[in-house]
């Protein structure tokens, strides 16, 4: 049986700032094991901002849950906190250009190919985005093993290790004692 690796990731956390660079550095460590190394800076972009909101708007707590997911084509990235009501997008365009809060939401709409919010139960939501995931790269394929077929025959490759000074084997010489267990 091949067993993938997981393509699957939840954190919970309370979206403080100093939480927030540690998800960040979490979500960017899971897409570089993915071979997911181009979708980093707008995934961790968006999750950035996401749990942001949550910091500053979320009531009662902060307490939410980061999850990313691997499905075929897409990242789909998202947070589900505690605080039933919906964010308010704000007009860009509209919005004072010396603001230093507001443009959040807006942002992961720029960085992502698509996102939303939906209620959670009766008290919570999830606010979401999904960027699409690059073509198979070179290095995946190279991951995939080799195709046999009837007529090609694999040698094994035989390395030997290079010898920094010429020994004499007719001539036997002390050596130190070397033991085959760790530890």
């Amino acid at each position: 049986m091949i067993k993938y690796p997981s393509r699957h990731c939840t954190v919970e956390l309370q979206a403080l700032p100093s939480r927030i660079g540690q998800v960040r550095r979490i979500v960017s460590a899971h897409l570089r094991y993915w071979h997911l190394d181009a979708l980093i800076d707008r995934a961790a972009l968006g999750v950035t901002e996401l749990l942001t909101n949550v910091h500053q708007h979320a009531q009662p707590d902060k307490t939410c849950t980061v999850e990313i997911e691997l499905l075929l084509d897409r990242l789909m990235v998202s947070v589900r906190d505690t605080d039933p009501r919906l964010p308010v997008v704000a007009d860009v365009g509209k919005a004072d250009s010396l603001a230093t809060c507001g443009r959040g939401l807006a942002m992961v709409a720029a960085v992502s190919e698509s996102w939303g919010v939906r209620p959670d139960g009766e008290s919570g939501k999830v606010v979401w985005f999904a960027l699409t995931t690059p073509v198979v790269s070179a290095r995946a394929a190279a991951a995939r093993p080799p195709r046999r077929t009837a007529m090609a025959v694999e040698k094994p490759v035989r390395q030997f290790a290079e010898v920094a000074q010429r020994v004499d084997l007719r001539r036997p010489e002390h050596a130190p004692a070397r033991s085959a267990v760790v530890g």
